[in-house]
């Protein structure tokens, strides 16, 4: 067993495999604009821009970028319904608005709506399972938009003015 797991671990590092690190970001301060400060999404994004060596500066002023989430809306519809009319499926929306931008209102991401969709089977004889399970994929969904604003930040740089 160990000469198998040694065996593996050389071929994974050979090939150049490695596990992601901290994203490589093109600036090093941060001002956080965000229509409600004191959500979970945006205790998140702080704490993971934090863990990535961004400074989170008080003023839009002392800021390499300004990063605003203009809007953060989490949506549920009806997906599909039983022979007997009751709902049988969910699906989950989380929708960012996002824009990043520097001092010289230069767009480094322009005003972009990121989405998420999770659909969900639904049982009414299991409530507080379902509550649950809607639960952990709003985690997860909140989770999921923090990365995706990462990477979106590690890859931009200021676009030139239009």
């Amino acid at each position: 067993m160990r000469v198998f797991v040694l065996l593996m671990s050389l071929l994974l590092t050979a090939c150049g495999f490695h596990l992601r690190g901290h994203a490589g970001m093109p600036f090093s301060t941060l001002y956080l604009n965000a229509a409600n400060p004191n959500t979970p999404f945006i205790a998140d994004l702080r704490q993971n821009l934090t863990v990535n060596n961004i400074k989170l500066v008080n003023s839009a002023e002392k800021a390499d970028v300004i990063l605003s989430i203009e809007s953060e809306v989490l949506d549920k519809q009806i997906l599909s319904l039983s022979g007997g009319g009751r709902v049988s499926e969910f699906q989950l929306f989380y929708r960012v608005s996002v824009r990043a931008y520097d001092n010289q209102q230069r767009d480094w991401i322009p005003t972009e709506i990121m989405e998420i969709r999770r659909d969900y089977s639904y049982d009414d004889t299991k409530i507080l399972a379902k509550e649950q399970e809607e639960a952990m994929l709003v985690q997860s969904m909140r989770t999921d938009m923090v990365q995706q604003i990462i990477r979106r930040l590690s890859r931009s740089k200021a676009l030139p003015p239009q």
